[in-house]
């Protein structure tokens, strides 16, 4: 093969090599994307079916329930990621719920920081088959809550246990379930201006704690 077809080959060769390069990386970039996608998309779909253990959330006008004659002891679990300089607690560790009557809890948050910070939680029932029944009416967990240095604040959940699940065999056994909480610091802190404070405070009365 002479010189000038050699370089030619050599060329062609460099071309298809970058096409392919090309190719990998817009495969890649669209695997991160979907990966990051699939974060949010995940959490919504738990939201809306309960599952692995993910309360409803009650969206929409107020569904009227009717009680049933069952209770199930809802105990109270809170965890802050250990780069999240909060104190976070229940407030009581556990309530007498009446099946399909609405509950009404605390848990309280603390920034032991100079900063201000917004927080996001996370949130899950256990065990799992409770998820799609645990159902959410108000939460401080449904947006980012954002505490100045030091401040503390008391943050009510208003939830109620759907009597369907009394139809459930995987739930014939069971009267205990705990609602879990862990406030992780949010990716984008807003600035002090434009933070939005956290939620306190509720008009309904509180539920029948056992401490």
């Amino acid at each position: 093969m002479t010189a000038p077809r050699k370089s030619i080959a050599r060329k062609s060769i460099g071309h298809r090599n970058l096409n392919v390069v090309m190719i990998l990386t817009g495969v890649l970039a669209g695997m991160v994307g979907l990966t990051y996608a699939a974060v949010p998309l995940y959490r919504i779909f738990c939201e809306k079916t309960g599952f692995d253990g993910t309360p409803l959330r009650a969206d929409g006008s107020p569904v009227e329930v009717k009680p049933i004659d069952r209770t199930v002891t809802v105990s109270f679990n809170a965890d802050v990621n250990q780069d999240m300089p909060w104190r976070f607690y229940p407030k009581q560790n556990k309530v007498e719920a009446r099946v399909g009557e609405p509950q009404l809890a605390y848990f309280i948050a603390e920034n032991d920081s100079n900063e201000t910070i917004t927080g996001t939680a996370t949130y899950n029932v256990s065990p799992e088959p409770y998820g799609p029944y645990f159902v959410k009416i108000q939460c401080f967990c449904f947006t980012q809550q954002t505490l100045k240095p030091h401040e503390k604040v008391e943050m009510p959940v208003t939830f109620y246990l759907d009597p369907g699940m009394a139809k459930d065999p995987l739930l014939d056994r069971m009267s205990d379930v705990t609602l879990s909480y862990t406030f992780f610091k949010a990716e984008n802190q807003k600035a002090p201006a434009e933070a939005k404070p956290a939620q306190v405070g509720a008009a309904e009365a509180p539920a029948k704690t056992v401490n």
